[in-house]
């Protein structure tokens, strides 16, 4: 367990130094665990509340969006409180939820929690946006698979927990090794056109990846580098014949990007040369839009990215509820607790 060193006071927040040389700008799990990564008026909170002597008043606090989704993020916010002496409820991750639904319950005294509402309110927000597209995803894939590619649109501090959330909403995988591994995957993927740009011709990198590659590994081509996309795909075919799992079109936007006819005609040529076997794996600036027509022309399989990682964070708002079991709400709010029955006691 990572020892964490909380901020207490504005002098803490005062004397704690950053090295302005960090190789990386991104919190560490102690730096977030101890506090530093909170919003400053939460320190200043508790240091009135203790000057007030209520730091330890009992209030039951609770966590909900601004609107629909699927919520992930849960495990880290549990992680953060799990030390903590509070009572905690909170409905599973891969649930959904509407505006204004409890996700997580906090009950105890408010200095045991208080610091955390900024950190844990974020790891819910991002998270769930994540999950929830995904989920979209899903539904417009059907029974069709789909991996999550967007690591490299994020900072890659936060690009497992991206892919993570990826998962949670309806992924079959993901590219990044992290995210998969945390979820109990191994990360997937084809190859990148690095390796095609460099060898400079697509056959040879499908034979060298052939020979590396283990008989059990599900082998997909990349066919849009060089030449006609359909004409590259009855090369390698030809080549690899049986061993051929599926063939990936990336067809960049300044090409017009994968269209439904490019699909039909390599699904045409596919079937006259008898590689009705071969699948069509589509990746490239997909949403779930494209993702269904695609589909509808043939595609059987997706890599999806930016639509994931650039979704923007579910608005989750934590407030206090009740004070020493006194409904109690800012105006505007109605006081008391608002129940949902997916809400679980964690601890």
């Amino acid at each position: 367990m990572v020892k964490r060193g909380e901020l207490k006071t504005l002098k803490d927040v005062l004397d704690y130094e950053v090295d302005g040389d960090r190789p990386l700008h991104s919190a560490t799990h102690e730096e977030i665990l101890s506090g530093r990564t909170t919003d400053v008026y939460f320190i200043r909170t508790m240091e009135i509340l203790t000057h007030l002597k209520l730091q330890d008043r009992k209030v039951t606090a609770e966590i909900f969006p601004r609107k629909p989704g699927i919520i992930a993020g849960v495990k880290e916010a549990i992680n953060i409180l799990g030390e903590k002496e509070i009572k905690l409820w909170a409905i599973d991750e891969g649930e959904s939820f509407e505006p204004l639904d409890t996700v997580i319950r906090i009950e105890g005294p408010y200095g045991e929690f208080g610091i955390y509402e900024t950190v844990i309110l974020g790891c819910l927000a991002s998270a769930s946006g994540w999950a929830t597209a995904a989920f979209q995803c899903r539904q417009a894939c059907g029974d069709k698979p789909f991996v999550c590619f967007g690591s490299r649109h994020v900072h890659p501090s936060v690009a497992p927990v991206m892919e993570r959330a990826a998962l949670i909403g309806g992924a079959d995988n993901a590219s990044c090794i992290l995210g998969a591994k945390l979820m109990g995957k191994e990360p997937t993927g084809t190859v990148p056109h690095a390796a095609f740009i460099i060898a400079g011709d697509t056959l040879k990198v499908a034979e060298a990846y052939d020979q590396i590659t283990p008989e059990d590994h599900n082998r997909i081509i990349l066919v849009d580098t060089f030449k006609d996309e359909a004409e590259e795909t009855l090369r390698v075919a030809h080549h690899l014949k049986q061993r051929l799992g599926g063939i990936r079109l990336d067809t960049p936007s300044e090409r017009g990007g994968v269209t439904p006819g490019l699909i039909k005609e390599i699904r045409a040529r596919l079937d006259q040369e008898s590689f009705n076997g071969v699948k069509i794996f589509v990746s490239g600036g997909l949403d779930p839009e494209r993702i269904q027509l695609l589909s509808r022309a043939g595609a059987d399989a997706f890599g999806v990215g930016s639509y994931i990682s650039s979704t923007s964070p579910i608005d989750m708002t934590m407030d206090i509820k009740e004070v020493e079991g006194k409904a109690i709400a800012k105006r505007g709010r109605i006081p008391g607790l608002i129940n949902n029955q997916k809400l679980k006691r964690i601890k």
